[in-house]
Parts: structure tokens; sequence; C-alpha cells
């Protein structure tokens, strides 16, 4: 019989106090293992956030795997960890793990999974700070209640368009090198736009569903 060690994280000490987010992860873990007939032998629950690798709950979970020779279940692939390195180094190390939501995913898989939700948060966290650094250097109030809509300036609607072509130049750069790295395995076009659905790498404009021009223009740009 399948043995597993299910190990589920929650960000904030609200959401685990709450079950916020907790149960829907169980739920995933437990349809998982009745689907493939084990058993579920221990369960850890760990409050901490996916940027921090420290975390004492995962390292007892990965304890109790090599003790029973079971496999480390979790409910999505970034519930483990959004930081590309830990998450490559336990896929090269000694506890086999399964994430629910890419049962058959292999090390690429993962490694370009990886490396997208680490960049895709450090952008979003450069962005965000460049972006509140302009609003205040034109002096523009930061939150509270605004007694009036702002009206747009010319100006506004620049910086909106540079914004834009930043957030395609930047989504380029992220999308692109896998894209090459796809199509240096012989993979056609079409075969190419199957890969990135089932990794779950949307389109600039958020479509799940790839079309081969879109890749073959990505490709020649």
């Amino acid at each position: 019989m399948n043995r597993f060690i299910g190990y589920y994280r929650v960000s904030t000490d609200k959401q685990g106090e709450s079950g916020l987010g907790l149960q829907s992860q169980k739920d995933t873990i437990a349809n998982y293992v009745n689907n493939k007939n084990g058993i579920l032998l221990r369960e850890f629950r760990e409050v901490e956030s996916g940027k921090k690798n420290d975390r004492p709950a995962l390292t007892q979970a990965m304890e109790m795997c090599r003790l029973y020779g079971a496999t480390l279940l979790i409910a999505k692939l970034d519930r483990l960890s959004r930081d590309a390195v830990f998450l490559m180094n336990l896929q090269r190390g000694d506890v086999p793990f399964t994430a629910c939501d890419m049962p058959d995913a292999n090390s690429m898989t993962i490694g370009i999974m990886a490396l997208l939700a680490q960049q895709e948060r450090e952008m979003i966290s450069t962005r965000t700070k460049e972006a509140l650094a302009v609003i205040k250097a034109t002096g523009k109030r930061l939150g509270g209640r605004r007694e009036k809509s702002h009206n747009f300036t010319h100006d506004d609607i620049e910086k909106a368009t540079l914004a834009r072509r930043e957030n395609e130049i930047a989504y380029r750069n992220r999308v692109i090198p896998v894209i090459r790295d796809l199509r240096s395995t012989g993979l056609s076009y079409r075969e190419i736009c199957d890969q990135l659905s089932a990794l779950g790498i949307k389109t600039y404009h958020k479509k799940e569903n790839w079309h081969p021009n879109v890749v073959r223009k990505l490709l020649l740009s």
C-alpha cells in the first residue's frame, strides 16, 4: 500500500487559527490518497512564509518519510516553497514528494516552475516599490479616503503606457527562455503550447490556452 505523509502550510497566524486555506489543502490530499488506495500515516501543519526555508514542521515531515519509506504529499507546488534553490535541493534529495496539482511533474517541470515563481515574486516586489516611489515623488497621498476621483492627465497616460510596455518586456524575459528550452528538445509549436498549458504558464493576456503563432512570434522576437 502506498504510504504518505501530509504537509500543509499557511502563510499567516491568522490563517493558521481560522483554518483559511488549510481545509482546502487537507481535502485535496485526502482525495489524492483515496484515489491511490493509499494511507496517510501522519500530517504536519506549519504557519510560515513561503519565502523562508527554515521550517521545523517540514523537517519533521521529511524525517517521518525517511522512517516509514513514505512519500511527502503536498496539495500545491507553491505551498512547499517559492524559493527555487530550496525546491531543487529537495528534488535532488532522498525524500520523494508529490504535489497533488502536478503528480507527474519531473525535475525539469519543477525547476521551471520554481524559477518562474521566484522571479515573479521578486519582480512584483520590485515593481510595487518603484510604483510607490514614483507616486510619492509626485506628492500624491497614498491610501486614506479620497473626496473625489483622480482626473488623469496626459503625463498619467504616458506613465501607464510605459508601465504596460515594461510589464510586457518583463513577461517576455520570463517566458521566452522557457519556450527556447522546450524548442531545443525538438518539440513542435503545438507541443510547446501543450507544455506551457500543462506548466500553468499563461499568455501575456492571462489566457491558459496558447496558440502556435503566439509561440512562434515570441521565439522570433
